[in-house]
């Protein structure tokens, strides 16, 4: 059955196209994200919601969302999906960042250019029927010294564009470094050097806790005299009452802004004053930009409903599509050794600690961390995925530890999943043979080569005779189908296990006559989604 996809946005026809050329079935109601009732309504046909900013994604609407697997927000800010509420669901959301990086660079040189030269006080000045030539005296680009706060993506494109127009390049930021900057052409710096050297400061981070006023009132006094701020970020990036009363005092010569603190902004410190040029957030409205965004989010989530490939997850470690194709079986493998463990274990688990062993360990382990996780959560609560599967275990205070190694065995690459409780550690290894199929190679420290179906029995025992006959008779006699018999031991008399693969589920009546043997330890019936 072909996924279902919802486009509750205005987005392109080209991009809804998109979702049909690939085999899609999508519904594109542009309006419906407007009427959150009806919205609430239907969201429980969707695999996907394809949204730009008018529809709002609250804990009522994920709750409806029975199906939904995946959000794409056609544009960089989810301010208005709550993520939270999805990761718990189990809800990729995805975003565009890259779609608008050149449309949100080029805003902030033009609203460089606007503050500088006062464009826009001198092209009302002059609609009124005024010849103020004198009156708006501005100030050159070229040779005057850019502070960037942020060299990622767009601040990256915004220094090439700055260097290009012959400004000295400054940027603060904690992740660029020093090889990165000189190919950039730019001098890096700490924050407090770029204040007080830059004849203009252009901002380009995403609001988190540590940027979050970072042109606070103490940081905006240690400007140079006769700066000139650009923001095309983030609002709440700028303390704009005291950049208000910098402006006032001629600290600070002119600021261009493009988003504030509050949205729709009605009203704001910086309105009214001169030299200060506003836009309503205008960084990524161009024609171009609007196109690119709305056919990136349906190839992204395409991608993904299709392929299982994520891309600009926010909540979810993205995988290529090429990752998607290698990874598939080792995630299937991490899934199984997941779930083996939380069927096995019944008191609440302190830690999970996941080594990857060879060619394993080069691949995205933050992805099979996931599944492993999941895998395990699944245990107690069915509907835990991939997404869900950490939040949850951060909620409950379990501890994930990842470690990897070069080959070290017989393997080309395993990966082993340890548990552990109060009571004890329990562990289990796993690795994917040339023929794609996962296996079971170590439970208990115990070698054994087990292949895995959908419907298994584990049983421990001492390394004693009689054991194959037991099982085979009473699981025979009572019409249960062995399709795969493996068998473990620690020593000859030690400690030994037996796994399983049967054609049906093994009944509760079948598994009391094994109990009631006295020849097994444990006997525990197994699920595996195998499909």
């Amino acid at each position: 059955m072909a996924p279902k996809v919802l486009v509750s946005d205005k987005l392109s026809e080209t991009a809804v196209q998109i979702f049909r050329d690939r085999g899609i079935d999508v519904d594109f109601m542009p309006d419906l994200g407007k009427d959150k009732d009806k919205l609430a309504e239907v969201i429980g046909q969707y695999d996907g919601l394809a949204i730009r900013s008018a529809t709002k994604v609250t804990p009522t609407i994920l709750a409806k969302a029975d199906n939904l697997k995946v959000i794409g927000r056609a544009g960089i800010g989810t301010d208005n999906v709550d993520k939270e509420a999805a990761s718990k669901k189990g809800v990729i959301v995805m975003n565009t960042p890259f779609g608008n990086m050149i449309t949100t660079a080029e805003h902030a040189i033009a609203m460089m250019f606007a503050v500088a030269r006062q464009i826009p006080e001198a092209s009302a000045s002059t609609h009124a029927g005024k010849w103020e030539k004198s009156k708006f005296m501005g100030v050159e680009l070229t040779g005057k010294t850019l502070g960037v706060i942020g060299a990622g993506n767009i601040g990256s494109i915004v220094c090439d564009r700055a260097r290009g127009l012959k400004m000295k390049v400054v940027a603060y930021d904690p992740f660029l470094g020093e090889e990165k900057a000189q190919k950039m052409g730019v001098e890096k710096v700490e924050l407090d050097d770029l204040l007080k050297r830059a004849d203009f400061i252009t901002l380009h981070v995403p609001l988190t806790d540590q940027t979050r006023n970072i042109l606070s009132k103490e940081n905006l006094e240690k400007t140079k005299k006769g700066v000139r701020i650009v923001n095309c970020a983030r609002g709440g990036l700028v303390d704009e009452a005291a950049l208000a009363e910098l402006l006032k005092s001629g600290h600070v010569a002119g600021a261009a802004f493009d988003v504030f603190s509050e949205e729709p902004a009605k009203e704001n410190p910086l309105f009214g004053l001169p030299n200060v040029v506003c836009t309503p957030h205008l960084g990524a409205a161009t024609t171009e930009a609007q196109e690119n965004v709305a056919l990136q989010v349906a190839e992204q989530m395409s991608n993904y409903l299709l392929t299982g490939a994520v891309e600009n997850a926010l909540n979810m470690p993205s995988v290529t599509a090429e990752e998607a194709k290698v990874m598939g079986p080792w995630v299937k493998l991490a899934g199984h050794l997941g779930a083996f463990i939380g069927q096995m274990t019944d008191e609440a688990i302190k830690a999970i600690n996941i080594l990857y062993d060879g060619q394993v360990s080069e691949m995205n382990l933050e992805a099979l961390n996931c599944s492993v996780v999941a895998g395990i959560m699944k245990a107690v609560n069915p509907d835990v995925n991939m997404v869900s599967a950490p939040v949850i275990a951060k909620e409950r205070g379990v501890k994930i530890s990842t470690t990897s190694q070069d080959q070290s065995g017989a393997f080309e690459g395993y990966i082993k999943v340890t548990v552990v409780t109060e009571k004890r550690e329990r562990s289990i290894a796993g690795t994917v043979f040339s023929d794609g199929k996962p296996r079971f190679i170590q439970i208990k420290g115990i070698n054994i080569d087990a292949e895995i179906g959908a419907h298994m029995l584990y049983t421990t025992n001492n390394d004693v005779p009689g054991i194959i006959g037991t099982l085979g008779n009473t699981l025979g006699s009572n019409g249960v189908n062995i399709a795969n018999f493996t068998l473990g031991r620690s020593n000859q008399g030690g400690q030994a296990i037996a796994l399983l693969y049967v054609d049906d589920e093994v009944p509760a009546p079948v598994l009391q006559k094994l109990k009631d043997t006295g020849m097994f330890n444990q006997v525990r019936p197994l699920q595996f989604e195998v499909a």
